[in-house]
């Protein structure tokens, strides 16, 4: 089992971040821009996780040099049963550089859209905090 489906699996929030790039690029499948950095996509994925219900990862397929990975998932969004897929690229250090989510069906990402419309605010705000505080420790790095 790759670590982050067993991070994402035992809902740990620091361990999923750690394995997030500094640099990653999420995709998210109801937003048309795409999202940069770890503070916002470890926001976002701490949002995905108050959202969706029943979450369960189905399948995992992985090339052979283990730097990309397709994780097809279920779940449910306001009564709504929906599967997707993360579609993750690791950088030579292993970290995650770029993830990309689908979904269906069309009403499952109509709800999930709605419900993480939602968490928006607090999305922001987490990683705005986020942000602030790896700014102050490279401050205190260099000083």
């Amino acid at each position: 089992m790759h670590p982050f489906r067993k991070a994402v699996e035992n809902r740990d929030e620091a361990a999923i971040e750690a394995l997030l790039a500094e640099n990653v690029v999420f995709t998210s499948p109801v937003a048309f821009k795409p999202y940069r950095g770890r503070a916002i996509t470890a926001a976002i994925l701490r949002a995905v996780m108050r959202v969706f219900e029943d979450f369960t990862y189905v399948r995992e397929i992985a090339n052979p040099d283990g730097r990309d990975h397709a994780l097809v998932f279920t779940a449910t969004v306001d009564g709504r049963q929906i599967q997707g897929c993360d579609f993750l690229h690791f950088d030579e250090e292993g970290k995650i550089d770029d993830f990309t989510v689908m979904v269906r069906p069309l009403s499952a990402a109509k709800a999930l859209a709605e419900a993480m419309g939602a968490q928006f605010d607090r999305i922001a705000a987490e990683a705005a905090e986020a942000a602030e505080a790896t700014e102050a420790e490279a401050a205190e790095a260099g000083a």
